[in-house]
């Protein structure tokens, strides 16, 4: 198994975490797909999203995975008024990942990032390791030290 960026950037840090790979299916990117490949609650495996604020530019915002981003918490979070979600082919060239296999840790930029208060909930969850098929286990705490990301309500 090969380290991402993120899973270096993780070493680096000191940050005690593991990879987990899984079946991509190209049909189906969905966190709910990826948590029954890897035989976990939805809940617990995590979806990054880039959004767009009104005043402060792009920011991330990490949800659990069969939840849906709410724009207004999302911009209230954020100091924005208003906040919509990028284009998907945008999402390349201002992270350096791909739809699938995006991950908080090691964008392009260090955009400001936020995690749905719904972590807590788990002594670990489950992102992206930057690349489609492999998947990233570490506690909540250790996210937001690697990202410097602050714990919001974020969903619908």
């Amino acid at each position: 198994m090969n380290k991402t960026n993120a899973a270096r950037i993780l070493d680096s840090a000191g940050i005690n975490y593991s990879l987990t790979e899984y079946e991509v299916d190209e049909s189906d990117l969905s966190a709910t797909h990826v948590a029954a490949q890897l035989g976990q609650d939805v809940g617990q495996v995590f979806k990054t999203l880039v959004l767009r604020g009104d005043k402060t530019g792009l920011f991330v915002c990490v949800i659990p995975g069969a939840d849906e981003v709410d724009l207004k918490k999302a911009a209230k979070a954020s100091g924005n008024k208003n906040a919509e979600m990028i284009h998907v082919k945008e999402l390349q060239p201002l992270t350096g990942y791909i739809r699938g296999g995006c991950s908080p840790i090691g964008m392009k930029k260090k955009y400001p990032t936020y995690l749905d208060e719904q972590c807590i909930l788990y002594d670990e969850i489950y992102i992206s390791a930057g690349i489609r098929g492999m998947q990233i286990k570490l506690a909540p705490d250790d996210l937001v030290k690697v990202t410097g990301c602050e714990i919001c309500e974020l969903t619908v």
